[in-house]
């Protein structure tokens, strides 16, 4: 008896991040690993805040009766109350209790906002480059992606959005500080992009929900990440704990809808069925408490902002291009022009430097070929020690 055939298909083209890293473990196997520099996987290596570690030992030593059992679906409510200030704080808008549930992770989120507003047919729209993941998240559910071009310095090209919009498209999802370029949407393209929505739905009687994915909202280097619930009423906002408070492997976060959207409690309703029977019941208990005393705590971007600039300086003496990260903590290169003869993709880009132990994601893994993805969650020094490699790679190259 064969797997199912759609997941037989999915694992032939499975996560070139994954698969760089992979293939970078091989490599620290054979070569050692300080010799292998690895910037396949966006892992935050920076230790939670202090307050993280305070707040989760008196937690455990206050645990009683029933604290590990099950929570609310959409859970506890003070957790819930607690979050949707930090959500209306950040939103500009009055985001209540009512308005917001916890969930699993982002990935958790987006898979429960597309099980509740998708129908089997249904159209996602995303824009190049985007998460890798959201593929098979609209395929979960019965939709199909549509990838439409980002502007030349990655923001939002909202005529090209307007073009894929159609009457079967049930969601825009934007990722701002965005995962792979860390371009930060302007206030004025969200605007411009809320008054397309809003044209399409008068005009097909579908008014399509704005789904922003913002695992790495405070991780930004001077420029402010406007609220989409600001510019755009059918807007819901997935967030995650994974980037902010450095807490990947706990699985927190929560979705947030505007507290305006087309009947906000129903699709409230449908948000916590759709939790409960993708198999997530509720979000970690103790998690949960945890994140509810941590609203105004972050892991410190300083750190990673001196990495940016380091990188920075070592592509910058190696000859790449990159666009310049305004958030998140990646690098986003072009690949550069090839001396020597064969081809100048990211593939074999990619391959090139795998020869010299430096280890990245083709732009394709994103939708954008001709660009490669560098993670910088690693120590500053892994960074500024690169250099002599891409050096190397870049003279034969």
């Amino acid at each position: 008896m064969s797997i199912a055939l759609e997941i037989k298909a999915a694992l032939g083209t499975s996560s070139l991040i994954r698969k760089m890293f992979e293939e970078g473990m091989l490599l620290k196997r054979e070569h050692g690993a300080e010799n292998v520099f690895d910037f396949s996987l966006g892992n935050p290596d920076i230790d939670p805040p202090p307050a993280f570690r305070e707040v989760l030992l008196r937690l455990a030593r206050e645990s009683g009766n029933g604290s590990h059992g099950y929570t609310p679906n959409a859970g506890l409510p003070f957790v819930r109350e607690a979050l949707a200030k930090k959500a209306a704080r950040e939103q500009g808008v009055p985001v209540g209790p009512g308005n917001l549930i916890l969930v699993a992770g982002a990935a958790a989120g987006l898979n429960v906002v597309l099980k509740s507003v998708c129908n089997r047919g249904d159209e996602i729209v995303v824009i190049r480059p985007y998460f890798v993941e959201y593929r098979p998240y609209a395929a979960n559910h019965g939709a199909r992606l549509v990838e439409t071009d980002s502007l030349p310095d990655f923001n939002l090209d909202v005529a090209a959005i307007e073009r894929a919009l159609s009457p079967k498209t049930a969601a825009v999802i934007v990722n701002s500080p965005n995962n792979p370029s860390g371009k930060i949407y302007p206030k004025e393209t969200l605007a411009a992009l809320a008054a397309a929505l809003t044209a399409h739905g008068a005009k097909t009687g579908r008014l399509p929900y704005l789904v922003s994915d913002e695992p790495y909202r405070e991780i930004s280097y001077g420029p402010e990440v406007p609220s989409v619930m600001a510019a755009y009423r059918q807007s819901i906002v997935v967030y995650s704990y994974s980037k902010s408070l450095s807490l990947p492997g706990e699985r927190i976060g929560y979705v947030a809808v505007h507290p305006e959207i087309d009947e906000a409690a129903e699709l409230v309703n449908a948000l916590v069925f759709s939790a409960r029977v993708l198999g997530f019941v509720n979000a970690p208990a103790l998690m949960q408490r945890a994140v509810a005393e941590l609203v105004d705590a972050a892991v410190d971007v300083g750190v990673y902002a001196q990495r940016r600039d380091a990188f920075m300086e070592v592509l910058d003496g190696a000859g790449i291009g990159y666009a310049v990260p305004e958030g998140a903590f990646y690098l986003f290169a072009k690949v550069p022009p090839r001396k020597a003869d064969g081809p100048a993709d990211d593939m074999a880009f990619a391959d090139h430097l795998k020869r010299h132990l430096i280890i990245a994601v083709p732009g394709v893994s994103f939708g954008q070929a001709g660009w490669l993805r560098f993670a910088y969650c690693m120590d500053r020094q892994i960074i500024l020690n690169s250099r002599p490699a891409f050096m190397r790679a870049m003279e034969s190259w």
